[in-house]
C-alpha cells in the first residue's frame, strides 16, 4: 500500500494523480448530491454557454461537445482522461528506463486526451439528459407531463423528473410535490404546474393528459 502510495505521489506523476484525487472527489459529490435528488451539474456552469464563432477557443470547447453535456461533468471527463494518459505514458516511459520531464508528459496527456473527450463526451450526450436546451427554456416545462425518476416526491428536498420537449429532447429536471399533494412514487406520471427557486411544483397527472402526451411522443 505504501509503495502505491510512493509512486502517487511521485514527483513526475503528481500532477495526474491531483487530477484523479478532483476527479474522483468531484464525481463521489455528484453521485451522492443526486442520490438525494439535489444534482449539483444544475448549478455549475449552468450559464455556460459556448458560441459558434470561429476562434480557436470556442471552436475548441464546440468540438469537445462542451454545451451539450453538463459542464461539470464534462470537467470530470477531461480530469479523468488527463489523469489516465499521464499515468500511461509515465508507465511506458518507466519500463523503458527513460523517465520524462512532467511538463511534457502533461502536455502529451493533455494534447492525446483532447480526441478523446470529444468521443466519450459525444456517447454521454446521448445518454444523459440536460435540464437546459438551446430551443426552450425551463419555463417551457410548466404544464407538461413528467416522469419521476428519483423520489418519491414530496414536500422535502427534492427529486427528479424526466420529460421531453416539443422537439423530442430528453430533459431531467429537479421537483417537488405541491403542498396538498400526496407523495408521488418513482414511476408516477406527474403533471409540472409551478416552479420557484428551487425546483418545479408537481402533482398528480390527470389520465386525459397522460394519454394526449403518450399520443404525442408516438408521434
Amino acid at each position: 500500500m505504501n509503495a502505491i502510495g510512493d509512486i502517487l505521489l511521485a514527483s513526475d506523476v503528481r500532477p495526474f494523480a491531483v487530477a484523479a484525487a478532483i476527479m474522483v472527489a468531484l464525481g463521489g459529490i455528484e453521485l451522492l448530491t443526486t442520490m438525494i435528488g439535489f444534482s449539483i451539474s444544475e448549478f455549475v456552469g449552468k450559464d455556460f454557454s459556448v458560441e459558434a464563432e470561429n476562434n480557436g477557443l470556442n471552436g475548441l470547447f464546440l468540438w469537445i461537445n462542451a454545451g451539450r453535456l453538463p459542464l461539470l461533468i464534462l470537467i470530470i471527463l477531461a480530469l479523468g482522461i488527463f489523469a489516465i494518459g499521464g499515468f500511461l505514458i509515465q508507465g511506458l516511459a518507466h519500463s523503458v528506463g527513460a523517465g520524462l520531464p512532467v511538463s511534457i508528459v502533461a502536455v502529451a496527456a493533455a494534447a492525446a486526451g483532447i480526441p478523446l473527450i470529444r468521443m466519450t463526451s459525444r456517447g454521454l450526450a446521448r445518454i444523459i439528459p440536460r435540464d437546459e436546451s438551446y430551443a426552450v427554456s425551463d419555463n417551457d416545462f410548466v404544464g407538461k407531463v413528467a416522469t419521476v425518476t428519483v423520489g418519491p416526491l414530496d414536500q422535502g428536498l427534492p427529486g427528479r423528473v424526466r420529460l421531453k420537449d416539443v422537439f423530442g429532447n430528453w430533459h431531467t429536471v429537479s421537483a417537488r410535490a405541491a403542498s396538498d399533494s400526496e407523495a408521488l412514487p418513482v414511476g408516477a406520471d406527474v403533471l409540472l404546474v409551478d416552479r420557484d427557486a428551487r425546483s418545479f411544483i408537481a402533482i398528480a397527472a390527470p389520465a386525459d393528459l397522460i394519454e394526449q402526451q403518450a399520443s404525442s411522443n408516438r408521434a
